[in-house]
């Protein structure tokens, strides 16, 4: 059968009904009149649109304006059940499943703790992860049209392998990806977990009309996401963005970084670098004694460093923040030396609470070290952003597919 021509009726209709359903979604219920003025259709034109996308099950009238009598009044909405999408968000701890409805609504979520779990029961933690979430939902596994889960580190296209996250247990084996595929009923992606905050930023966060930016994330690891010309640039291994073994000054220089599994950049402002500071500063208080990881230490030393700043003590503490924002700032000036972003985005939990007298630091000694001056912002998806990316990159798909009327 020949394929439809551009120019047709039915691919104009088809993309009338796209703009139509991309406006309700962005904008919530409208009105037969309003999606009219916005589209530049006709009102016999629009009605025909809704009536088109109500039959296909795709919009639902949902009320009228308030105080508008009349069919002029009805109000339109995406019909959130017409498709389910989920996300996955993948750490050496736990996995964390959401589901969300078409409009990005989250419907169902679940955290499945993993440590100490055995290596090759992954595929059962990923189901088991996914049905937590649909149940939650009031769904079933089959309701679900796309999942995408995020991992440290990247598949590698050519041999299906996790490479850059020697840390997550069961997840190297070459046949994982073919197993979890034949064993899920749905298409499954899968994408680097710092990708997926980028996909976040851009479409939610920070990053939103930003062609060409850098998402620097600092929380558990240190890692960075590339995007060009709008689009996310994984490298020819998926190991664009593993900065946390660049080789950078004040560092030592570590060789087979991927059997070390650390490097110059994370030596110089992960973490774990936090609490080697705070005593080479003389800080000895509850912020460094008290229980957790070298993460959740971090991030006490963090947010008191950058609240003694604010209430213009300094000090220590200050001269701590100093030091971080230089560290964050040196692996910044190679990448923008390269890249020369329009943009760079700070994100994860030590950004976050190291907050604008981090950023600011960071800002003037990246002014210093780099020739060209992008702009230095910090992430505003805080909440699971990893599974928000991973949700927003399967909706992307998703409605590509649920939406196109032309066929």
């Amino acid at each position: 059968m020949a394929g439809t021509t551009p120019g047709t009726p039915r691919v104009l209709r088809a993309m009338n009904d796209r703009a139509a359903l991309d406006l309700l979604l962005e904008h919530g219920p409208l009105s037969r009149t309003r999606i009219g003025k916005l589209t530049g259709l006709s009102k016999p034109t629009a009605s025909q649109l809704l009536a088109r996308l109500e039959a296909a099950g795709l919009v639902v009238a949902t009320g009228t304006a308030a105080g508008r009598p009349g069919p002029n009044a009805q109000l339109y909405a995406v019909n959130a059940s017409a498709a389910h999408v989920a996300g996955l968000d993948v750490n050496a701890q736990r996995i964390v499943a959401a589901v969300a409805d078409v409009t990005g609504e989250t419907v169902g979520e679940f955290e499945l703790r993993t440590p100490g779990r055995r290596a090759d029961s992954v595929i059962r933690q990923v189901a088991d992860a996914l049905d937590g979430a649909v149940k939650e939902a009031g769904l079933t596994r089959s309701d679900v049209h796309r999942v995408v889960i995020g991992t440290p580190g990247a598949f590698d296209p050519g041999t299906g392998r996790l490479r850059y996250a020697s840390h997550l247990p069961g997840w190297h084996s070459p046949t994982l990806l073919d197993e979890l595929a034949a064993f899920l009923p749905m298409p499954v992606e899968y994408e680097n977990d710092v990708n997926l905050v980028a996909v976040a930023e851009q479409r939610l966060g920070a990053a939103r009309g930003h062609e060409d930016f850098v998402l620097l994330w600092n929380e558990e690891g240190l890692g960075a996401a590339l995007v060009i010309n709008g689009r996310l640039h994984r490298g020819f291994t998926g190991g664009a963005g593993e900065v946390g073994f660049l080789p950078v000054p004040g560092a030592p220089l570590v060789r087979q970084v991927t059997k070390a599994n650390a490097g110059g950049f994370q030596e110089l402002a992960g973490a774990q670098v936090l609490a080697r500071l705070a005593r080479e500063l003389g800080i000895d208080d509850e912020a460094v004694r008290g229980p957790g990881t070298h993460h959740e230490i971090a991030a006490r030393l963090v947010g008191r460093a950058a609240e003694a700043v604010e209430q213009g003590e300094g000090g220590p503490y200050g001269r701590l923040l100093d030091r971080f924002a230089t560290g964050l700032a040196t692996g910044l000036a190679s990448m923008v030396a390269v890249l020369d972003p329009e943009v760079v985005v700070l994100s994860g939990e030590l950004i976050a609470r190291g907050g604008e007298p981090l950023r600011a630091r960071v800002a003037a000694e990246l002014a210093e070290l780099a020739a060209s001056r992008p702009k230095l912002i910090t992430g505003e998806v805080t909440h699971r952003p990893v599974l928000r990316g991973a949700l927003e990159s399967a909706l992307a798909t998703t409605r590509d597919e649920v939406f196109d009327t032309s066929r």
